[in-house]
Protein backbone atom coordinates (compact mmCIF):
# COMPACT_ATOMS: atom_id res chain seq x y z
CA UNK A 1 0.00 0.00 0.00
CA UNK A 2 1.48 3.11 -0.82
CA UNK A 3 2.00 5.53 2.28
CA UNK A 4 2.76 9.62 2.31
CA UNK A 5 6.37 8.49 3.14
CA UNK A 6 6.54 6.70 0.20
CA UNK A 7 5.24 10.12 -1.58
CA UNK A 8 7.57 12.55 0.30
CA UNK A 9 10.62 10.35 -0.41
CA UNK A 10 9.65 10.23 -3.59
CA UNK A 11 9.04 13.87 -4.39
CA UNK A 12 12.69 14.76 -2.41
CA UNK A 13 14.08 12.26 -5.01
CA UNK A 14 12.49 13.76 -8.08
CA UNK A 15 13.01 17.13 -6.66
CA UNK A 16 17.28 16.63 -6.19
CA UNK A 17 17.57 15.38 -9.75
CA UNK A 18 15.61 18.34 -11.27
CA UNK A 19 17.87 20.71 -9.39
CA UNK A 20 20.81 18.91 -10.65
CA UNK A 21 19.12 18.95 -14.20
CA UNK A 22 18.29 22.97 -13.74
CA UNK A 23 21.49 23.75 -12.68
CA UNK A 24 23.12 21.88 -15.70
CA UNK A 25 21.58 24.09 -17.68
CA UNK A 26 23.74 27.39 -16.80
CA UNK A 27 26.10 25.63 -18.89
CA UNK A 28 24.24 25.57 -21.96
CA UNK A 29 25.49 28.21 -24.22
CA UNK A 30 25.85 26.96 -27.58
CA UNK A 31 24.81 24.08 -29.83
CA UNK A 32 28.27 22.40 -28.88
CA UNK A 33 27.41 22.67 -25.00
CA UNK A 34 24.20 21.25 -25.98
CA UNK A 35 25.27 18.17 -27.60
CA UNK A 36 29.15 17.34 -26.54
CA UNK A 37 29.31 19.03 -23.14
CA UNK A 38 32.29 21.35 -24.62
CA UNK A 39 34.09 18.16 -24.96
CA UNK A 40 35.26 18.69 -21.21
CA UNK A 41 33.35 15.47 -19.73
CA UNK A 42 35.65 13.48 -17.45
CA UNK A 43 35.26 9.67 -17.00
CA UNK A 44 32.79 9.73 -14.21
CA UNK A 45 30.32 11.12 -16.20
CA UNK A 46 31.13 9.57 -19.28
CA UNK A 47 29.82 6.58 -16.80
CA UNK A 48 27.26 8.16 -15.50
CA UNK A 49 25.96 9.17 -18.93
CA UNK A 50 26.57 5.46 -20.42
CA UNK A 51 24.37 4.39 -17.39
CA UNK A 52 21.81 6.59 -16.94
CA UNK A 53 20.92 6.16 -20.24
CA UNK A 54 21.00 2.30 -20.65
CA UNK A 55 19.83 1.25 -16.79
CA UNK A 56 16.52 2.84 -17.70
CA UNK A 57 13.00 0.91 -17.71
CA UNK A 58 14.21 -1.82 -20.06
CA UNK A 59 17.08 -2.80 -17.74
CA UNK A 60 14.67 -2.67 -14.83
CA UNK A 61 10.72 -2.85 -14.96
CA UNK A 62 11.33 -4.48 -18.23
CA UNK A 63 13.85 -6.86 -17.35
CA UNK A 64 11.99 -8.22 -13.89
CA UNK A 65 8.83 -7.77 -16.20
CA UNK A 66 10.37 -10.88 -18.81
CA UNK A 67 11.72 -12.69 -15.61
CA UNK A 68 8.07 -12.88 -14.33
CA UNK A 69 7.17 -14.50 -17.61
CA UNK A 70 10.17 -16.11 -18.59
CA UNK A 71 12.67 -16.54 -16.49
CA UNK A 72 16.36 -15.90 -15.28
CA UNK A 73 16.97 -15.69 -19.29
CA UNK A 74 15.90 -11.95 -18.69
CA UNK A 75 19.31 -10.74 -17.75
CA UNK A 76 20.77 -10.64 -21.27
CA UNK A 77 20.20 -8.01 -21.79
CA UNK A 78 22.09 -5.93 -19.12
CA UNK A 79 24.84 -8.72 -19.98
CA UNK A 80 24.91 -8.15 -23.67
CA UNK A 81 25.20 -4.25 -22.70
CA UNK A 82 28.28 -4.63 -20.32
CA UNK A 83 30.07 -7.14 -22.63
CA UNK A 84 29.60 -4.09 -25.31
CA UNK A 85 31.21 -1.68 -22.88
CA UNK A 86 34.01 -4.08 -22.29
CA UNK A 87 34.31 -4.12 -26.49
CA UNK A 88 34.12 -0.55 -26.86
CA UNK A 89 36.73 0.01 -24.58
CA UNK A 90 39.05 -2.02 -25.35
CA UNK A 91 39.22 -1.65 -29.03
CA UNK A 92 36.81 1.27 -30.06
CA UNK A 93 37.48 4.08 -27.81
CA UNK A 94 41.27 5.77 -29.51
CA UNK A 95 40.09 5.02 -33.21
CA UNK A 96 36.37 6.63 -32.81
CA UNK A 97 38.15 9.78 -30.60
CA UNK A 98 41.12 10.37 -33.21
CA UNK A 99 37.95 11.11 -35.64
CA UNK A 100 37.40 14.08 -33.99
CA UNK A 101 33.62 13.88 -34.79
CA UNK A 102 30.50 14.27 -33.23
CA UNK A 103 28.13 11.31 -34.46
CA UNK A 104 28.96 8.10 -35.72
CA UNK A 105 27.37 9.08 -39.13
CA UNK A 106 29.97 11.14 -39.32
CA UNK A 107 32.76 8.67 -38.74
CA UNK A 108 31.41 6.71 -41.66
CA UNK A 109 31.77 9.37 -44.06
CA UNK A 110 35.25 9.74 -43.45
CA UNK A 111 35.57 5.98 -44.71
CA UNK A 112 32.08 5.89 -47.19
CA UNK A 113 31.84 9.57 -48.07
CA UNK A 114 29.18 11.87 -47.41
CA UNK A 115 26.54 9.98 -49.14
CA UNK A 116 26.34 7.36 -46.30
CA UNK A 117 25.04 9.93 -43.62
CA UNK A 118 21.93 10.72 -43.87
CA UNK A 119 20.84 6.89 -44.02
CA UNK A 120 23.06 6.06 -41.19
CA UNK A 121 21.34 9.25 -39.33
CA UNK A 122 17.42 8.33 -40.49
CA UNK A 123 17.54 4.13 -39.16
CA UNK A 124 19.44 4.73 -36.19
CA UNK A 125 16.98 7.39 -35.54
CA UNK A 126 14.42 5.02 -36.04
CA UNK A 127 16.29 2.31 -33.74
CA UNK A 128 16.88 4.64 -30.63
CA UNK A 129 12.85 6.04 -31.65
CA UNK A 130 11.59 2.40 -30.65
CA UNK A 131 13.73 2.37 -27.82
CA UNK A 132 12.43 5.75 -26.18
CA UNK A 133 8.71 4.53 -26.23
CA UNK A 134 9.81 1.18 -24.39
CA UNK A 135 11.02 3.21 -22.00
CA UNK A 136 7.29 5.35 -22.32
CA UNK A 137 5.96 1.80 -21.83
CA UNK A 138 8.20 0.96 -18.52
CA UNK A 139 6.88 4.10 -16.81
CA UNK A 140 3.26 3.48 -16.91
CA UNK A 141 3.10 0.67 -14.43
CA UNK A 142 5.56 2.55 -11.94
CA UNK A 143 3.05 5.64 -12.07
CA UNK A 144 0.10 3.79 -12.83
CA UNK A 145 0.73 1.92 -9.57
CA UNK A 146 1.58 5.29 -7.49
CA UNK A 147 -1.14 7.44 -8.86
CA UNK A 148 -4.63 7.33 -9.64
CA UNK A 149 -4.09 7.80 -13.36
CA UNK A 150 -4.71 5.85 -16.47
CA UNK A 151 -2.35 4.35 -18.60
CA UNK A 152 -2.71 7.24 -21.46
CA UNK A 153 -2.53 10.00 -19.23
CA UNK A 154 0.74 7.87 -17.28
CA UNK A 155 2.25 8.13 -20.80
CA UNK A 156 1.51 11.65 -21.25
CA UNK A 157 3.29 12.39 -17.96
CA UNK A 158 6.25 10.08 -19.22
CA UNK A 159 6.51 12.64 -22.23
CA UNK A 160 6.43 15.85 -20.48
CA UNK A 161 9.07 14.61 -17.93
CA UNK A 162 11.52 13.25 -20.90
CA UNK A 163 11.11 16.92 -22.63
CA UNK A 164 11.95 18.78 -19.34
CA UNK A 165 15.10 17.03 -18.40
CA UNK A 166 16.93 17.07 -22.17
CA UNK A 167 15.46 19.98 -23.13
CA UNK A 168 16.95 22.56 -20.40
CA UNK A 169 19.82 20.30 -19.52
CA UNK A 170 20.95 18.97 -22.73
CA UNK A 171 24.56 16.81 -22.72
CA UNK A 172 25.53 18.19 -19.16
CA UNK A 173 21.85 17.32 -17.91
CA UNK A 174 21.91 14.18 -19.17
CA UNK A 175 25.53 13.45 -17.42
CA UNK A 176 24.98 15.23 -14.23
CA UNK A 177 21.70 13.39 -13.69
CA UNK A 178 23.60 10.01 -14.72
CA UNK A 179 25.82 10.52 -12.02
CA UNK A 180 23.27 10.98 -9.46
CA UNK A 181 20.95 8.24 -10.54
CA UNK A 182 24.56 6.14 -10.52
CA UNK A 183 24.47 6.32 -6.61
CA UNK A 184 20.92 6.05 -6.12
CA UNK A 185 20.29 3.21 -8.34
CA UNK A 186 23.14 1.07 -6.88
CA UNK A 187 22.25 2.24 -3.57
CA UNK A 188 18.98 1.61 -3.11
CA UNK A 189 18.19 -1.34 -5.59
CA UNK A 190 21.09 -2.90 -4.35
CA UNK A 191 19.20 -3.30 -0.90
CA UNK A 192 16.27 -4.37 -3.01
CA UNK A 193 17.98 -7.08 -4.74
CA UNK A 194 19.35 -8.35 -1.38
CA UNK A 195 16.20 -8.85 0.02
CA UNK A 196 14.58 -10.39 -2.97
CA UNK A 197 16.94 -13.07 -2.96
CA UNK A 198 16.83 -13.78 0.81
CA UNK A 199 12.95 -13.76 0.26
CA UNK A 200 13.65 -15.90 -2.55
CA UNK A 201 15.53 -18.05 -0.44
CA UNK A 202 18.45 -18.16 -2.70
CA UNK A 203 19.58 -20.58 -4.94
CA UNK A 204 17.59 -23.65 -3.25
CA UNK A 205 14.53 -21.66 -2.43
CA UNK A 206 14.73 -21.10 -6.68
CA UNK A 207 15.00 -24.46 -7.37
CA UNK A 208 11.98 -25.01 -5.23
CA UNK A 209 9.95 -22.30 -6.69
CA UNK A 210 10.75 -23.31 -10.15
CA UNK A 211 10.92 -26.69 -10.50
CA UNK A 212 10.64 -26.61 -13.82
CA UNK A 213 13.80 -26.51 -15.76
CA UNK A 214 12.69 -23.58 -18.21
CA UNK A 215 12.71 -20.91 -15.74
CA UNK A 216 15.73 -21.36 -14.61
CA UNK A 217 17.28 -22.02 -18.09
CA UNK A 218 19.59 -19.29 -19.63
CA UNK A 219 18.36 -20.21 -23.13
CA UNK A 220 14.58 -21.37 -22.81
CA UNK A 221 13.58 -20.34 -26.32
CA UNK A 222 16.68 -22.09 -27.41
CA UNK A 223 20.55 -20.82 -27.96
CA UNK A 224 20.34 -19.23 -31.55
CA UNK A 225 17.32 -17.23 -30.01
CA UNK A 226 19.41 -16.21 -26.90
CA UNK A 227 22.49 -15.51 -28.39
CA UNK A 228 21.21 -13.18 -31.22
CA UNK A 229 19.37 -11.51 -28.48
CA UNK A 230 22.74 -10.45 -26.51
CA UNK A 231 24.52 -10.38 -29.95
CA UNK A 232 21.70 -7.36 -30.96
CA UNK A 233 22.43 -5.44 -27.99
CA UNK A 234 26.24 -5.52 -28.36
CA UNK A 235 26.44 -4.64 -31.70
CA UNK A 236 23.08 -2.22 -31.15
CA UNK A 237 24.94 -0.68 -27.75
CA UNK A 238 28.02 0.29 -30.10
CA UNK A 239 26.12 1.47 -32.87
CA UNK A 240 23.97 3.94 -30.97
CA UNK A 241 24.73 7.54 -30.89
CA UNK A 242 23.51 8.11 -27.46
CA UNK A 243 26.28 5.48 -26.10
CA UNK A 244 29.12 7.02 -28.59
CA UNK A 245 28.31 10.53 -27.63
CA UNK A 246 30.13 10.61 -24.36
CA UNK A 247 32.61 8.57 -25.71
CA UNK A 248 33.56 11.88 -28.12
CA UNK A 249 32.46 14.21 -25.79
CA UNK A 250 35.55 13.07 -22.98
CA UNK A 251 37.80 15.25 -22.27
CA UNK A 252 40.55 12.44 -23.38
CA UNK A 253 41.07 8.95 -24.55
CA UNK A 254 41.69 8.00 -20.61
CA UNK A 255 38.34 9.70 -19.47
CA UNK A 256 36.81 7.87 -22.24
CA UNK A 257 38.05 4.63 -21.54
CA UNK A 258 38.02 4.70 -17.85
CA UNK A 259 34.10 5.93 -17.94
CA UNK A 260 33.00 3.32 -20.31
CA UNK A 261 34.59 0.39 -18.22
CA UNK A 262 32.73 1.92 -15.36
CA UNK A 263 29.87 1.18 -17.48
CA UNK A 264 30.42 -1.95 -18.56
CA UNK A 265 30.72 -3.46 -14.97
CA UNK A 266 27.62 -1.72 -13.47
CA UNK A 267 24.88 -2.39 -16.00
CA UNK A 268 24.90 -5.64 -15.53
CA UNK A 269 24.42 -5.69 -12.11
CA UNK A 270 21.05 -3.84 -12.60
CA UNK A 271 19.97 -6.62 -14.58
CA UNK A 272 20.41 -9.42 -12.17
CA UNK A 273 18.70 -7.19 -9.54
CA UNK A 274 15.86 -6.76 -11.86
CA UNK A 275 16.24 -10.95 -12.47
CA UNK A 276 16.17 -11.63 -9.03
CA UNK A 277 12.93 -9.60 -8.18
CA UNK A 278 10.94 -11.01 -11.06
CA UNK A 279 11.54 -14.38 -9.90
CA UNK A 280 10.50 -13.55 -6.52
CA UNK A 281 7.14 -11.67 -7.68
CA UNK A 282 6.47 -14.82 -9.84
CA UNK A 283 6.68 -17.01 -7.14
CA UNK A 284 4.83 -14.97 -4.62
CA UNK A 285 2.07 -13.31 -6.77
CA UNK A 286 1.36 -15.25 -9.99
CA UNK A 287 -1.72 -12.96 -10.13
CA UNK A 288 -0.38 -9.43 -10.94
CA UNK A 289 0.28 -7.78 -13.91
CA UNK A 290 4.04 -8.91 -15.14
CA UNK A 291 4.85 -5.10 -15.63
CA UNK A 292 3.97 -4.31 -12.40
CA UNK A 293 6.27 -7.09 -10.73
CA UNK A 294 9.44 -4.31 -9.98
CA UNK A 295 7.45 -1.58 -8.73
CA UNK A 296 5.02 -3.90 -6.30
CA UNK A 297 8.31 -5.29 -5.17
CA UNK A 298 9.39 -1.99 -3.53
CA UNK A 299 6.02 -0.76 -2.17
CA UNK A 300 5.30 -3.80 -0.18
CA UNK A 301 8.75 -5.02 0.80
CA UNK A 302 10.87 -2.18 1.98
CA UNK A 303 10.86 -0.05 4.15
CA UNK A 304 8.27 3.03 3.01
CA UNK A 305 10.56 5.85 3.01
CA UNK A 306 13.50 3.11 1.06
CA UNK A 307 11.12 2.07 -1.64
CA UNK A 308 9.58 5.35 -2.02
CA UNK A 309 13.20 6.72 -3.08
CA UNK A 310 13.69 3.51 -5.07
CA UNK A 311 10.35 3.92 -6.67
CA UNK A 312 11.68 7.64 -7.20
CA UNK A 313 15.15 6.70 -8.39
CA UNK A 314 13.21 4.34 -11.16
CA UNK A 315 11.33 7.04 -12.61
CA UNK A 316 14.38 9.69 -12.85
CA UNK A 317 15.76 6.24 -14.30
CA UNK A 318 13.04 5.78 -16.57
CA UNK A 319 13.31 10.19 -17.71
CA UNK A 320 16.55 9.74 -18.21
CA UNK A 321 17.11 7.26 -20.33
CA UNK A 322 14.28 8.38 -22.35
CA UNK A 323 16.34 11.89 -22.56
CA UNK A 324 19.67 10.50 -23.29
CA UNK A 325 18.26 8.70 -26.47
CA UNK A 326 16.00 11.59 -27.31
CA UNK A 327 19.02 13.64 -27.43
CA UNK A 328 21.19 11.01 -29.41
CA UNK A 329 18.24 11.60 -31.77
CA UNK A 330 18.91 15.23 -31.84
CA UNK A 331 22.27 15.00 -32.46
CA UNK A 332 22.24 13.26 -35.49
CA UNK A 333 19.16 14.42 -37.11
CA UNK A 334 20.38 17.66 -36.69
CA UNK A 335 24.38 17.26 -37.54
CA UNK A 336 23.67 14.90 -39.79
CA UNK A 337 20.58 16.01 -42.15
CA UNK A 338 19.60 19.44 -41.12
CA UNK A 339 23.39 21.23 -40.99
CA UNK A 340 23.74 19.39 -44.73
CA UNK A 341 21.05 21.50 -45.67
CA UNK A 342 21.63 24.61 -43.54
CA UNK A 343 25.52 24.70 -43.63
CA UNK A 344 25.43 28.54 -42.72
CA UNK A 345 22.91 28.60 -39.77
CA UNK A 346 24.17 30.45 -37.05
CA UNK A 347 24.47 28.56 -33.74
CA UNK A 348 21.24 30.10 -32.38
CA UNK A 349 19.04 28.57 -35.02
CA UNK A 350 20.69 24.95 -34.62
CA UNK A 351 20.20 25.12 -31.06
CA UNK A 352 16.83 26.22 -31.26
CA UNK A 353 15.99 23.18 -34.33
CA UNK A 354 17.67 20.63 -31.64
CA UNK A 355 15.44 21.54 -28.79
CA UNK A 356 12.60 21.46 -31.55
CA UNK A 357 13.45 18.04 -32.51
CA UNK A 358 13.70 16.90 -29.33
CA UNK A 359 9.89 18.01 -29.07
CA UNK A 360 8.55 15.77 -31.95
CA UNK A 361 10.61 13.07 -30.91
CA UNK A 362 8.54 13.21 -27.75
CA UNK A 363 4.62 13.82 -29.25
CA UNK A 364 6.10 10.50 -31.58
CA UNK A 365 7.25 8.43 -28.54
CA UNK A 366 4.09 9.13 -27.05
CA UNK A 367 1.87 8.16 -29.71
CA UNK A 368 3.63 5.13 -29.92
CA UNK A 369 3.29 4.23 -26.37
CA UNK A 370 -0.67 4.68 -26.98
CA UNK A 371 -0.53 2.25 -29.76
CA UNK A 372 1.48 -0.10 -28.12
CA UNK A 373 0.56 -0.47 -24.27
CA UNK A 374 0.08 -3.99 -23.84
CA UNK A 375 3.65 -5.46 -25.44
CA UNK A 376 6.40 -7.11 -24.35
CA UNK A 377 8.80 -4.04 -23.25
CA UNK A 378 11.86 -6.49 -23.93
CA UNK A 379 10.94 -7.20 -27.49
CA UNK A 380 11.19 -4.00 -28.25
CA UNK A 381 14.46 -2.82 -26.72
CA UNK A 382 16.04 -5.74 -28.77
CA UNK A 383 14.41 -4.68 -31.67
CA UNK A 384 15.68 -1.76 -31.42
CA UNK A 385 19.11 -2.67 -30.58
CA UNK A 386 19.09 -4.99 -33.56
CA UNK A 387 18.14 -2.29 -35.89
CA UNK A 388 20.78 -0.03 -35.32
CA UNK A 389 23.12 -2.76 -34.68
CA UNK A 390 22.62 -3.90 -38.58
CA UNK A 391 22.92 -0.28 -39.54
CA UNK A 392 26.37 0.40 -38.05
CA UNK A 393 28.00 -2.16 -36.53
CA UNK A 394 30.08 -4.00 -39.82
CA UNK A 395 30.30 -0.88 -41.90
CA UNK A 396 32.08 0.87 -38.44
CA UNK A 397 34.45 -2.10 -37.73
CA UNK A 398 35.08 -1.95 -41.54
CA UNK A 399 35.68 1.82 -40.88
CA UNK A 400 38.18 1.47 -37.68
CA UNK A 401 39.91 -1.97 -39.35
CA UNK A 402 39.96 -1.49 -42.92
CA UNK A 403 39.46 1.95 -43.77
CA UNK A 404 41.11 2.15 -47.65
CA UNK A 405 40.91 -0.77 -48.27
CA UNK A 406 36.92 -0.82 -48.63
CA UNK A 407 35.47 0.95 -51.62
CA UNK A 408 33.37 3.94 -50.62
CA UNK A 409 30.22 2.30 -52.58
CA UNK A 410 30.17 -1.42 -50.63
CA UNK A 411 29.84 1.05 -47.40
CA UNK A 412 26.65 2.74 -48.62
CA UNK A 413 25.44 0.01 -50.20
CA UNK A 414 25.68 -1.98 -46.90
CA UNK A 415 24.06 0.86 -44.98
CA UNK A 416 21.50 1.11 -47.05
CA UNK A 417 20.43 -2.36 -47.98
CA UNK A 418 20.81 -4.44 -44.79
CA UNK A 419 18.69 -2.19 -42.21
CA UNK A 420 15.85 -2.75 -44.91
CA UNK A 421 16.15 -6.51 -45.29
CA UNK A 422 16.24 -6.69 -41.32
CA UNK A 423 13.08 -4.52 -41.05
CA UNK A 424 11.22 -6.68 -44.04
CA UNK A 425 11.81 -9.82 -42.26
CA UNK A 426 10.60 -8.82 -39.08
CA UNK A 427 7.43 -7.89 -40.57
CA UNK A 428 7.22 -11.03 -42.88
CA UNK A 429 9.36 -13.96 -41.67
CA UNK A 430 9.21 -13.21 -38.36
CA UNK A 431 9.75 -17.14 -37.56
CA UNK A 432 12.53 -17.44 -40.28
CA UNK A 433 15.08 -16.48 -38.53
CA UNK A 434 16.57 -13.84 -36.28
CA UNK A 435 16.58 -10.65 -37.76
CA UNK A 436 19.63 -9.00 -36.62
CA UNK A 437 21.81 -11.62 -37.89
CA UNK A 438 20.26 -11.76 -41.59
CA UNK A 439 20.90 -8.24 -41.75
CA UNK A 440 24.92 -8.45 -40.13
CA UNK A 441 24.92 -10.92 -42.73
CA UNK A 442 24.47 -9.56 -45.44
CA UNK A 443 25.75 -5.88 -44.50
CA UNK A 444 29.17 -8.14 -43.72
CA UNK A 445 28.84 -9.80 -47.46
CA UNK A 446 27.98 -6.24 -49.22
CA UNK A 447 31.55 -4.97 -47.78
CA UNK A 448 33.47 -8.03 -48.04
CA UNK A 449 32.31 -7.70 -51.94
CA UNK A 450 33.88 -4.30 -51.98
CA UNK A 451 36.54 -4.84 -50.28
CA UNK A 452 39.85 -4.13 -52.61
CA UNK A 453 43.55 -4.91 -51.42
CA UNK A 454 44.90 -2.57 -54.42
CA UNK A 455 43.10 0.26 -52.63
CA UNK A 456 45.49 2.17 -50.17
CA UNK A 457 43.61 5.58 -49.25
CA UNK A 458 39.44 5.77 -48.56
CA UNK A 459 38.28 9.02 -48.94
CA UNK A 460 39.32 10.39 -45.05
CA UNK A 461 42.61 8.73 -45.11
CA UNK A 462 45.63 10.81 -45.85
Amino acid sequence: MITYSHYLSILGIILLVSLAGFYSSRFIHTAGDFFMGSRQIGASLVGGFLVGAFVGGTSTVGTAQMAYQYGISAIWFTVGGGLAGLVLGLFLVEPLRAGKVDTAPQFLARTYGESVRPWVAVYTSVGMFIQVGAQGLAAIPILSSLFPVSAQLAAVLFTLALLTCVIFGGFWGASLVGLIKVVLIYGILFIAGLTGYHLLGGFQGAHWAFPEGTWLSLFPQGKGKGLASVFSVVVGFISTQTYLQPVFAAKNNRSARLGVFLAAFLIPLAGLIATVIGLYMRASHPEIEPGKALPLFLVSYLNPWLGGAALGTLLVSLFLSGAALSLGISTVLTQDLYHRFQPNAPDKKILLSSRLMVLAVGAGSLLFVLLNLKTMILDWAFLSMALRGVTVFAPLVGAVFASGWIKPEAGVRAVVFAPLLAMLWVFFLPEAGDPVFVGMGLSTLILACGFDKMRNAGPGRS
